[in-house]
């Protein structure tokens, strides 16, 4: 019996979706309910957004609906039942502030019991987003899925690997992507622009190669995997662009459209970054400076393939989309 009180076959059921309205899972949402896919998703979520009600959302041929379900992904009785008639579980909603208890609550027992809930009802397909940065401090060049340890440093990483377990178990496909970039972006590059008003230098070169993808892009390739007529074997996979950027061509492009002072002429090795780091106090920590400063860069080739999805034309290259959302909220450079 679904939420509404109607049967359906798995095949024909909706898809369970959490993280709906967050900066991944929103973008996640359009590419299932749009551009032909027309699935029909049912999004649990604290809040509904305003001015949405449980009907068709999309817009032309093909477009999907959306049945919002209003809960906490925390509280037991707003996971039970929730996955009854899916076809498909799409885990994308996470913790990723300071507090460990909402960590443990939220990246962790709320994983295990929404993986129990698919398991209970049989759902086929289960997808569950993750984060490269379970594997540590690095330095990473070119690293295949679990070719090193992972060795996470943070509250947020540790618990989100300790959830990929239940994931793992109940026989999802999991996701780790690297740097996300794209409108609704608070964290990746608000802190580049940090950093660049502390470090005023090209950091070693600019050569760190790092994982990276548009937040488009990735929503595609969920949706793929979600709902492709190729299922994608259970596993962990890597689902930035398969091509890594150097951070010293992402600087320049954000520099280009706005977003970023100009590129300083100094450059400086990567001892005197971490030394004038360390005496510019602020928010970026000398880890988070060290993602985009040293190289982090892991192979992401083999799930767009067996998704036979594009990877695109890279997030360099969709800057330009985001660039005035970036200018709005990260500060115009004179």
């Amino acid at each position: 019996m679904s939420l509404n009180g109607s049967t359906a076959r798995s095949d024909e059921g909706p898809l369970v979706l959490t993280g709906a309205t967050g900066f991944i899972g929103s973008r996640a949402l359009g590419a299932l309910t749009d551009g032909g896919r027309g699935a029909r998703v049912r999004a649990l979520v604290r809040t509904v957004p305003d001015g949405q009600v449980n009907a068709g959302s999309g817009h032309g041929a093909g477009a999907g609906s959306v049945e919002w379900v209003r809960g906490d992904l925390t509280d037991p009785d707003a996971v039970r039942g929730l996955c009854e008639g899916a076809r498909a579980v799409v885990h994308l909603a996470s913790y990723v502030g300071g507090d460990e208890r909402l960590c443990e609550a939220v990246n962790v027992d709320a994983t295990r019991a929404l993986m129990a809930e698919a398991g209970r009802a049989g759902v086929r397909r289960v997808v569950h987003l993750s984060t490269a940065a379970v594997y540590g401090a690095g330095p990473h060049r070119g690293i295949a899925v679990d070719e090193i340890p992972a060795e996470p440093v943070s509250a947020v990483s540790r618990t989100r690997l300790a959830g990929e377990a239940y994931a793992r178990k109940a026989g999802a496909v999991v996701l780790r992507p690297g740097l996300v970039l794209g409108a609704g972006d608070r964290w990746t590059v608000p802190g580049l622009r940090e950093l660049v008003e502390r470090v005023p230098a090209e950091w070693d070169g600019g050569r760190a190669l790092l994982s990276v993808v548009d937040v488009g892009d990735l929503a595609r390739l969920i949706a793929a995997v979600a709902t492709g007529p190729r299922g994608v074997p259970p596993g962990v996979y890597h689902v930035s662009h398969p091509e890594p950027v150097r951070v010293g061509d992402l600087l320049a492009v954000l520099a280009r459209h706005g977003v970023l002072p100009p590129r300083p002429e100094a450059d400086w090795p990567w001892p005197a970054c971490l030394e004038r780091l360390r005496s510019t106090p602020g928010r970026m920590s000398e880890r988070q400076f060290a993602l985009v400063g040293r190289d982090h860069w892991y192979r992401a080739d083999d799930i767009w393939a067996l998704a036979d999805e594009p990877p695109g034309p890279g997030p360099l290259n969709r800057l330009a989309d985001a660039a005035e959302w970036y200018r709005e909220r990260v500060g115009r450079s004179a």
